[in-house]
């Protein structure tokens, strides 16, 4: 099931990125400490009430200005609008109702999309009463906040929660693995699906950005059920010529959310970008299983017996978070080992799914600690009372100790290389949580 979108608009200056940081320090969710998971970006995971959901930051709306730079961002904007599940819409109390303010509030009224009014910089108790004015914008009841302060940010999720769709799990066939296709714009995305299906089903063309929305085929390989999702190719932010480009990005992050396996493609020309690091990033904190494919490895210069090492090694250097990933040089143009991506693909999610016996966890957990004791902190000693599995896809364990501060990243990390070195667990990330021993599970 993707996760429902929120965009946060208004005019300039009224506080909409200051929000949007303080909800990504709010949020629930994972953090990874692997270096190369790039967070900069113009979305953010976040989660309230048990409801996950991405939210968008979007630029200014101006609607006098007659700079090029001005009327694209009011475009993107508006995009996200279009892209959004709920609109909350952000004015400052301190400026009260502009026209501005009336301009934005016409827009959200013709997207006939849900829309939370947040009035911002209200500080004060005594600062309430500057809300009432915002009524007049017809678009319900305002609700006062300060995001510099945190103030009533619960009330603000509360309202924006509320209206999200049902929480209805998607139906799916348990046999089918899906695949996602992410990765910059021209790296050969539809090339490679139109080559693993075998047909033109997706237009190829040599313009980055052709394709706009993710598209859903299914198709069998050897028994197996594959449903295959191309998408929007990802721009770096500040290359964006066209704002459609911008929010393609939003429909992939939708893509990623629903897939089991994500092949993350690479041009062999171009090399390991920022961008590629970002969109991998984002497949890695998702939890999804990865397979990289190396695309136009045909057309790499200079090839010689060693190519494949030296090209594996700087993903490896560049792309650290992602060493569990195997890699695969192709060619989606000659159909160069192409035929081998259903294989890794299923594999993966093979592993995706394995589950470990408590026993033999415990096994491994003694084993780890007396070749490599937890070191100590304070002079108090890690003590790791025993680990368990708790979940599938992507695997997650639980190790209970006797206090979860003496857990070190790095002896973490040791961990964890532990068990990919007896079990495997190749393509698919791992989650490790640290429990005191009283923590119910």
């Amino acid at each position: 099931m993707s996760k429902p979108i929120v965009a946060i608009v208004g005019r300039p200056n009224v506080g909409k990125s200051t929000l949007f940081n303080q909800i990504g320090r709010k949020r629930v969710s994972i953090v990874d400490d692997m270096p190369g998971v790039t967070r900069d970006r113009i979305y953010l995971d976040a989660e309230w009430l048990n409801r996950a959901f991405t939210m968008i930051d979007t630029g200014g709306i101006e609607f006098d200005a007659r700079s090029h730079i001005l009327q694209a961002i009011r475009s993107q904007a508006q995009l996200a609008m279009e892209e959004a599940d709920v609109i909350l819409f952000l004015v400052d109390g301190r400026a009260g109702l502009t026209t501005a303010d009336e301009e934005v509030a016409r827009l959200l009224r013709q997207t006939k999309k849900p829309v939370v009014l947040g009035v911002n910089k209200i500080d004060s108790p005594q600062r309430a009463v500057d809300i009432y004015e915002f009524c007049n914008l017809g678009l319900g009841d305002p609700i006062a906040l300060s995001a510099s302060n945190a103030m009533n940010l619960g009330d603000l999720l509360d309202a924006v929660v509320a209206h999200f769709p049902d929480h209805v799990e998607e139906v799916r066939d348990e046999e089918e693995i899906r695949i996602t296709v992410i990765g910059r714009p021209n790296v050969g995305k539809s090339s490679l699906v139109n080559a693993l299906l075998g047909e033109e089903r997706v237009i190829v063309s040599d313009v980055p950005g052709t394709t706009r929305d993710a598209i859903d085929t299914h198709f069998m390989r050897d028994g197996m059920k594959f449903t295959l999702i191309d998408t929007a190719g990802m721009r770096r932010r500040g290359r964006i010529g066209e704002a459609v480009e911008r929010y393609s990005v939003i429909r992939s992050l939708r893509a990623v959310d629903r897939a089991d396996v994500v092949l993350m493609m690479i041009s062999a020309e171009e090399g390991i970008t920022e961008q590629d690091k970002k969109i991998a990033g984002y497949a890695h904190a998702s939890g999804k299983g990865v397979v990289i494919v190396v695309n136009k490895w045909d057309i790499y210069p200079n090839k010689d017996d060693k190519s494949t090492l030296r090209f594996t090694e700087d993903l490896r250097d560049e792309l650290g978070f992602l060493q569990y990933a195997p890699v695969l040089y192709a060619s989606a143009l000659t159909g160069q080992r192409v035929g081998r991506i259903t294989e890794l693909v299923k594999y993966v999610a093979e592993q995706q799914s394995m589950r470990i016996k408590t026993s033999v966890l415990n096994e491994l957990i003694r084993d780890a600690v007396s070749v490599n004791p937890p070191p100590m902190h304070r002079g108090k000693q890690l003590k790791i009372l025993f680990m368990t599995q708790v979940g599938v896809a992507p695997p997650k364990f639980i190790l209970f100790v006797n206090d979860p501060k003496l857990m070190h990243f790095s002896y973490l990390r040791f961990i964890e290389n532990r068990l990919r070195e007896s079990f495997g667990f190749e393509g698919t990330p791992l989650q490790l949580i640290v429990r005191a021993r009283e923590e119910e599970e």
